[in-house]
């Protein structure tokens, strides 16, 4: 697996999908700022879009100007209310046209997320685009069929220290204290 300085990386975050898997698996939030440090990884950031759905809550506003402060370029939606009650927000077009779209100017197609629809999208980039393509994600929420089609999976929830934010008693966040 080759990681030097001078590739050019697009960093593409399923907001929804580390959202849920963190809340689920460990009942924390995802600190988006050391994900996007870790997936860089020194390397030239070319474009870093985080997807969001916009579902209308109080605290949804500062954490997405939150986002934007990271150096992320966030893409949003609504959420979509059906008529018998069903919801649904999810990004998976959107990003893997984004990510296809902007693969002639990246060496590195970099995917922040575990959902195994994405398959498809690794193996045009790897195929037909010439691109690296890895993904970070939480090991236990994460497709076994998207860990093993691409060249590299870091798996954030051996170091949950760096990857997690947990709330505080006053309402704040800080960065969790144990690995695991």
């Amino acid at each position: 697996m080759i990681k030097h300085k001078d590739q050019r990386v697009g960093v593409f975050v399923d907001v929804g999908n580390m959202y849920h898997s963190a809340k689920n698996l460990y009942k924390a939030r995802v600190n988006f700022q050391e994900v996007l440090k870790a997936a860089v990884a020194g390397r030239k950031l070319i474009r870093a879009s985080a997807y969001v759905i916009k579902s209308q809550t109080q605290e949804e506003q500062s954490f997405f100007e939150a986002l934007s402060k990271q150096g992320f370029d966030l893409r949003m939606k609504d959420l979509q209310v059906f008529a018998g009650g069903a919801k649904k927000g999810d990004w998976d077009v959107g990003m893997s046209v984004d990510a296809i779209k902007s693969a002639d100017k990246l060496d590195v197609v970099i995917l922040v997320t575990g959902d195994g629809d994405y398959v498809p999208l690794v193996t045009y980039l790897n195929e037909n685009k010439g691109c690296q393509v890895e993904v970070l994600g939480f090991g236990e929420t994460t497709s076994l069929k998207l860990k093993e089609a691409v060249d590299d999976f870091i798996d954030l929830s051996e170091d949950l220290g760096t990857y997690l934010l947990r709330e505080n008693r006053s309402g704040g966040t800080r960065r969790r204290s144990s690995s695991k």
